[in-house]
């Protein structure tokens, strides 16, 4: 195979669908952060290889206005014509013959990298796993030497996570450090040397991360974590004093992909606790509500009296818990069916709208996983005095 033809995907606006394709991807599987810039005009950019993750990495985190191509093994990428035409097309890939013929295949991008392109390489020729970075081929330094442009080095920490050698796609926040550009002249040793450096301090970086967002994370995405969170808001909807938005802000921060998951099962819990607590007033039954007043259940009974199960609408914003709403619906003989459409929107809106917003703070602010015990205590913290301030107001 020769490579003596431009790197498909050699336009600006190719490039610039190509770093949103690839940011949105790893947005969604745990975030890609950048630190660094490409230098003005051409360069060959080279990087620790640890997983096929690798390439989106650096599709979504350098600039568009490379219109960086991705050296990708022949024998490989484009030993068939789907695979040739995904690695061209999603990653811009020209291929690179491992055995015979892949400095030829290297030199054919010099006039690419003379016109202001990016050639991406992986100089170990192969992913490495999550050990030491390897030995450096010495191809990517002979293109740079040919055309006259710095070599610079890359570190990728968090792709051996996300998508392990022969392991499968999990969360992870991928981090590009970009470093200093290297002389045309520079040697593999000291072009490994540096890449070595930024993998390491990148690696290190990515380590810092809190033990119990990790903890409760792993939980929050476990059938265990939908469990607590149905029951959390079942008992809820029937005695318990903590409302499960409480729950949902802690665990949607630590593990935001599952908040969707997490939010809808509290919703039914909720639901559920509450057409208990519907049919347990209806026959002369009274749950223990701790943490609420008198004034609370006078307001919510003049509220049901006036709208039946459709009062429970105020409910989202007024700070009477929703269990004294389906306790006075259920001495009001409030119709099921009704209750339960009424309460859906209502609580849906609230619970469904905590998770999400939770989930997206928590992508939006990733750099800063490390202080998650620090959010934990201002969580809390904060609960308790808004839920002080509420009950006082309403007694």
């Amino acid at each position: 195979m020769n490579a003596s033809v431009s790197a498909p995907g050699g336009s600006r606006w190719a490039a610039v669908l190509r770093r949103a394709l690839w940011w949105t991807v790893l947005t969604l599987t745990g975030g890609v952060e950048r630190r660094g810039r490409l230098p003005r005009g051409g360069c060959v950019v080279v990087a620790n290889h640890s997983s096929h993750a690798d390439t989106a990495a650096l599709l979504a985190a350098l600039d568009a206005r490379h219109k960086p191509a991705i050296g990708a093994a022949a024998d490989y990428w484009f030993s068939s014509p789907w695979r040739s035409r995904i690695c061209g097309r999603l990653a811009a890939g020209f291929p690179v013959r491992r055995t015979g013929g892949g400095m030829d295949d290297l030199l054919a991008m010099t006039d690419g990298l003379r016109a202001g392109r990016a050639v991406v390489l992986f100089p170990e020729g192969t992913r490495g796993g999550d050990g030491p970075v390897g030995s450096f081929h010495r191809g990517a330094l002979v293109l740079a030497e040919r055309a006259g442009v710095p070599v610079v080095p890359v570190g990728i920490a968090g792709t051996d996570r996300l998508l392990p050698k022969h392991g499968r796609l999990r969360s992870s926040l991928v981090r590009v450090r970009i470093g200093a550009p290297l002389p045309p002249s520079a040697t593999p040793e000291e072009a490994r040397a540096a890449v070595s450096a930024l993998h390491r301090r990148t690696s290190a970086e990515s380590l810092r991360d809190s033990r119990a967002r990790r903890r409760i994370a792993s939980l929050a995405a476990s059938r265990a974590g939908l469990a607590i969170a149905f029951v959390w808001a079942f008992a809820e909807a029937l005695s318990w004093p903590l409302m499960p938005e409480l729950l949902l802000a802690a665990a949607c921060t630590a593990a935001p992909r599952a908040a969707l998951r997490l939010s809808a099962t509290a919703l039914a819990g909720s639901l559920a606790g509450s057409l208990l607590t519907l049919q347990l007033t209806g026959a002369g039954l009274a749950p223990p509500a701790p943490l609420t007043t008198d004034r609370m259940r006078a307001e919510a009974r003049q509220q049901v009296a006036a709208e039946s199960a459709g009062a429970v609408r105020h409910q989202p914003w007024n700070g009477i818990p929703f269990k004294v709403y389906a306790a006075e619906a259920g001495r009001a003989d409030a119709p099921s069916g009704e209750w339960l459409a009424s309460a859906a929107a209502a609580r849906g809106s609230r619970t469904l709208t905590t998770g999400l917003s939770f989930a997206a703070l928590a992508l939006l602010l990733r750099r800063f996983r490390r202080f998650y015990g620090v959010f934990l205590a201002l969580l809390t913290g904060g609960f308790a005095v808004a839920l002080t301030l509420i009950v006082t107001a309403w007694r």
